[in-house]
């Protein structure tokens, strides 16, 4: 049995060890329901976003998240060049924003969709969402086609009547009304 802990992950022969093709994996993971989140950083003065579900709750001391994002994306070099990032886990009624920053919108209207302000890192701020943070960057970590970056939380704000935004099975979703949260 090879030795797992050592095995460099981002030189792996996926057709040697029998890995499923994108399209199989692309469905199985459709049914891992997430909330739908918009990250953001700056670049020289320039706001990027990315509509993504790739989220976790990394540590609660010290309070960190991970987001995945493609490591040759604008939004990379940013978070990168920005030294952070700030995260809106979108509410149920931002549907629009979500398509926005997953592309149907071009980059410089993305903005105009919601109400957006900036946190004191100067990092974009979205009003209404279900949950938003702002991170200094604490490390990355390449991995395949993407980047994870850890974020250490310095500020949140956190809606009191607000209902998380969904994705799921390739379509927006929401909680049933009556889930208490």
């Amino acid at each position: 049995m090879p030795d797992m802990m050592n095995r460099n992950v981002l030189h792996i022969d996926r057709d040697a060890i029998g890995a499923v093709s994108k399209r199989e994996f692309a469905d199985a993971m459709s049914r891992m329901a997430a909330t739908v989140s918009v990250v953001t950083a700056c670049d020289a003065g320039e706001a990027h976003g990315r509509t993504v579900t790739a989220v976790l709750s990394l540590s609660a001391e010290p309070p960190m998240v991970l987001v995945s994002v493609k490591s040759d994306s604008a939004l990379a070099t940013a978070i990168l060049s920005d030294g952070g990032f700030s995260l809106a886990m979108l509410a149920e009624g931002q549907e629009m924003i979500g398509d926005a920053f997953a592309g149907k919108v071009p980059h410089a209207q993305r903005f105009l969709i919601g109400v957006w302000s900036e946190w004191p890192s100067g990092r974009p701020r979205l009003f209404g969402a279900s949950a938003a943070i702002d991170c200094e960057l604490a490390g990355s970590v390449p991995m395949a086609d993407h980047t994870l970056f850890a974020g250490l939380v310095t500020n949140t704000d956190l809606p009191l009547h607000s209902r998380p935004l969904l994705w799921a099975r390739r379509n927006y979703r929401a909680l049933r009304h009556d889930a208490d949260l």
